[in-house]
């Protein structure tokens, strides 16, 4: 049993954690933070969790976290590296879903973030947490930067494809759809359903936050700089993302065979089969990806579609798989659950 510690649990993220971690057989939730609802239960917040999470939200005490195995940040970016170097310092392991660790190059990520990061000493400690590339590393360490949702998506779309040379790496196109959830629990004008029901735009056209991380990786498993055309959209639901993913082919394979073949041993991982069109509810509440690969009229255009629910898969749900691995838990332990449908 271990004791785990969250700071910021008012967002989206944060009731995800709470809500996968309470039925967790090897965890103990010791706190959880906020220091805008402080003393507030946590089941008045989020009544669904009544008699599930029996906590008062407090304000964040770095003595308190400290005493924690491990202790998630799910708090808007640029908040956890005003208290991770206390925590890594006590030798408290870290697991960030926010971005303020996510990148390896400190002048791109304050470029992108528009802001000084205090402390770019930890940039080389900390571990991009994708399990089906980082797995081995993951085991030991101590500062683990969640991938976001974004990311996750695409990333886990187009590295079968990079990873065995087979797309030209300067011609990448992501088309990627998220429901509203993926902007936060905030008072949000554009995010409130009546403004966004029944319409769908694109936004972050000349350039999104997730765009230098997903270059980031897959150029390293490119082995070269890829140029990637990443195109976000809101669409009108809460959760989900849908990522369809476009490479030009430079040689003709058993794509099928390849996908089923690199994620045959990944628990969370789906490859559909051949014709397939995953859908984003058939994800909703589930750690999974699903992917389905398709060659359009036999062309040389290979197109990938990756869906996931962006609080699960793409934030907490991944958060908790990392957790496991670290701690020496069956990677799938509270985690294995079955998409909610309708």
């Amino acid at each position: 049993m271990i004791k785990v510690g969250i700071v910021g649990g008012t967002g989206y993220t944060g009731v995800e954690l709470l809500r996968l971690l309470a039925n967790h057989p090897q965890v103990s939730i010791e706190v959880i933070t906020s220091r805008s609802e402080a003393g507030m239960a946590v089941s008045e917040l989020f009544p669904n969790l009544r008699g599930h999470v029996d906590l008062n939200f407090s304000e964040p005490d770095p003595d308190v976290l400290a005493a924690c195995d491990v202790v998630f940040f799910a708090t808007p970016h640029t908040v956890a590296m005003a208290l991770v170097p206390e925590l890594i310092k006590r030798g408290t392991r870290v697991i960030d879903l926010s971005a303020d660790f996510r990148l390896k190059d400190v002048d791109v990520w304050e470029k992108w973030y528009n802001t000084p990061h205090t402390c770019p000493e930890l940039f080389g400690q900390a571990l991009y947490g994708l399990p089906e590339i980082n797995r081995e590393q993951i085991k030991s360490a101590q500062l683990l930067a969640v991938p976001g949702c974004y990311p996750t998506a695409c990333e886990l779309g187009f590295l079968p494809l990079l990873e065995a040379g087979l797309i030209d790496p300067k011609h990448l196109i992501a088309d990627v759809k998220t429901g509203v959830s993926g902007a936060g629990r905030k008072a949000n004008i554009p995010m409130l359903m009546a403004e966004i029901s029944g319409s769908f735009k694109a936004y972050g056209v000349s350039g999104h936050r997730h765009l230098p991380e997903i270059r980031e990786v897959l150029s390293q498993y490119s082995g070269q700089e890829v140029d990637l055309t990443f195109i976000p959209h809101l669409a009108p639901m809460v959760r989900g993302i849908h990522a369809t993913l476009y490479g030009r082919l430079n040689e003709d394979v058993d794509l099928q065979a390849l996908f089923e073949a690199r994620y045959q041993n990944e628990s969370f991982v789906d490859v559909m089969p051949a014709g397939s069109m995953p859908e984003t509810r058939s994800v909703q509440g589930a750690n999974v990806c699903r992917l389905a690969v398709h060659q359009p009229q036999g062309s040389d255009t290979v197109v990938v579609l990756s869906v996931i629910d962006n609080l699960v898969r793409g934030a907490s749900g991944q958060a908790i798989q990392n957790m496991n691995i670290m701690f020496g838990f069956e990677e799938t332990t509270g985690i294995n659950l079955i998409a909610t449908m309708p």
